[in-house]
């Protein structure tokens, strides 16, 4: 009988890892939510949808919506395009004036 033959052991590579991070220009695109001021919904409605939606607690939901009211607008939150896109639809869907732009 014969003994099968012995090969070297096998070494698996290690990933290269390097100190570099990728620039801002090769990460993916990034997009402002929006929202718009509206004679409409109530100040206090905003803040509670800005809560429900984002998760925020009153303070941060009361300061965008006086921003909202005070200055016409405000951004609320950048991401990328898809959750962005999520994000207005989600306020439209509260009957809040919500656009996404890209930022810059």
């Amino acid at each position: 009988m014969t003994t099968p033959a012995l090969s070297e052991p096998m070494t698996l590579p290690t990933p290269g890892i390097t100190g570099e991070t990728r620039s801002r220009d090769r990460l993916g695109p990034v997009f402002h939510v929006i929202c718009w001021n509206d004679p409409v919904n109530l100040m206090v409605y905003v803040t509670h949808v800005f809560q429900k939606v984002f998760g925020w607690d009153e303070a941060k939901a009361r300061k965008h919506m006086l921003e909202v009211h005070e200055r016409g607008r405000s951004i609320l939150i950048s991401e990328g395009p898809e959750k962005a896109e999520f994000y207005v639809h989600q306020l439209q869907h509260y009957r809040l004036q919500a656009t996404m732009e890209p930022a810059e």
